[in-house]
């Protein structure tokens, strides 16, 4: 069983400061400022509390691990990790035996074994529900988290149900601190964690769906106009993309016009407020300069190449543009998104936002399972490995303007490509081990159905996004399941 709907991070040890119990798994090491000042935690409600500040992100519909582990007769958290609460209860024993493995072995693998856990299932009500309904529906999932805790020698200490605004012990029956009718949350930012996460500059960035609205295709009328422009944009650009000489001048229009909007979103005027920006940069795009881009970026070296804006002045401009790209790719171009959207987890990853980083590629995973160049960063992120090798070859690819993808197409009539036969990415140095079979490269007239082909890496799905919560999180459920168990997309290249 996976789940595609959120990431789970790092399965690492780090200390939250000011705080002495659990942490969380969203495959990327958490660092710590330092143990000067410490919070002991010792209560169901300052638990509770304490999660967002876990996560860096309020979580919604989700189950939450967080590891303890003992230092200096203190329990500390350690790793925490992450997952959708599946739609249906036949698949809760998969989802935690999953979720609990991970943990466990990703902890292992760090050197920290976990000696107790704390369980956190995190759900709005829904229709006719309350949330003391939610509590007891959730129960069984709360029990079989623990007896999966339990069958690796690992205790769970608590396990709380969070909803509606209040929160329920599992683990505890004492009507004077944990009352049948559950206990409010506190006002967030309010409790002694909250000051000190504050001083520690640990911060809270709202909800992963959130997020995601930042990266997801637009709905609205502009969506068609989009559209319109990526089919007569795709009329030209194919077929020259085809073409050894035209692929080359594509590749340079594309970056030059992505250079161009970047210095416009660089010298935009600042707004308030995160959806005011996002719509100010949507404005500073024309529709046909996006379909220009994401048409472009489908091929393999003109996505490199952009690759290498991941730092300093240029990283904020492109993850700007990456993202608006990524919205731009509504209805039939919804695959498309894999591109842009990698580039803004490849950024961010750079730049040190692992949090965004991952959901990202999570997202690029859910437009395009196949795509290499995202499944093998977010596997990247979701170790802890360190971006800097990836940095310093495109440095040194930019600096002697080399082409990383390996030149023109060379079809050999089987419908394969000199790149497809050798798919070692140039930016992770990861071959992808054997040969895959290519799309169909459509004519002019049938590009608004399939773009991508022989000029860059093949595809053999396509998810695309749905209209619904459900729906989105099964596009998203590609890039969880390795994190917390091992399987999935990233074990599949």
């Amino acid at each position: 069983m996976t789940n595609h709907s959120e990431t789970t991070g790092s399965f690492d040890n780090g200390d939250i400061p000011d705080a002495a119990e659990p942490g969380r798994a969203d495959h990327a090491p958490h660092e710590s400022p330092g143990d000067e000042q410490q919070v002991t935690l010792r209560t169901p409600a300052e638990l509770a509390d304490a999660l967002p500040y876990l996560l860096g992100y309020r979580p919604e519909d989700s189950i939450v691990l967080a590891a303890l582990r003992d230092r200096d007769g203190r329990g500390r958290f350690g790793g925490r990790a992450r997952l959708g609460i599946p739609a249906n209860p036949d698949d809760w024993a998969g989802a935690a035996g999953q979720l609990v493995h991970g943990l466990v072995t990703g902890s292992e693998r760090r050197g920290v074994r976990p000696e107790q856990m704390v369980a956190y299932l995190c759900q709005e009500p829904g229709p006719g529900e309350t949330g003391r309904d939610v509590m007891e529906r959730l129960r069984p999932l709360a029990q079989k988290l623990r007896v999966e805790c339990g069958a690796l020698d690992v205790p769970v200490v608590e396990a709380l149900c969070i909803s509606a605004g209040r929160f329920w012990s599992y683990c505890c029956d004492e009507e004077a601190c944990c009352p049948a009718e559950g206990l409010p949350m506190g006002l967030p930012g309010t409790s002694v964690l909250a000051a000190a996460a504050t001083y520690a500059g640990i911060q809270v960035r709202g909800s992963l769906r959130e997020l995601r609205a930042r990266m997801l295709p637009r709905q609205d009328t502009a969506a068609g106009e989009q559209a319109a422009a990526l089919d007569a944009a795709a009329t030209t650009l194919v077929s020259r993309i085809l073409d050894a000489d035209g692929r080359a001048e594509v590749a340079e229009e594309t970056l030059d016009t992505a250079e161009r909007v970047m210095r416009r979103l660089a010298e935009a005027p600042p707004v308030s407020g995160v959806p005011a920006e996002d719509l100010r940069d949507d404005h500073l795009l024309g529709h046909e300069e996006a379909a220009v881009l994401i048409l472009g970026l489908q091929d393999r070296t003109t996505r490199d190449r952009a690759a290498a804006w991941m730092e300093g002045d240029e990283a904020a401009p492109a993850m700007r543009l990456w993202r608006a790209l990524a919205r731009r790719c509504a209805g039939p171009y919804a695959e498309h998104a894999a591109a842009p959207l990698t580039l803004a987890g490849w950024v961010a990853w750079s730049t040190g936002d692992e949090l965004e980083a991952r959901e990202a590629l999570a997202m690029a995973l859910g437009a395009d399972p196949d795509y290499l160049f995202a499944r093998l960063l977010h596997q990247a992120c979701n170790e802890g490995l360190d971006p800097e090798s990836i940095r310093r070859c495109l440095r040194e690819g930019r600096k002697g303007g080399a082409d990383t993808g390996g030149g023109a197409p060379e079809g050999d009539g089987r419908g394969e490509t000199r790149a497809e036969r050798e798919p070692a990415d140039p930016l992770v140095g990861v071959p992808a081990g054997r040969r895959r079979r290519s799309r169909t490269l459509p004519s002019a007239h049938g590009a608004r159905r399939r773009t991508r082909a022989h000029a860059h890496e093949p595809s053999a799905a396509v998810v695309r996004p749905r209209g619904t919560r459900r729906g989105e999180r099964r596009a998203g459920e590609a890039a969880s399941a390795p994190e917390a168990g091992g399987r999935g997309p990233a074990s599949r290249a």
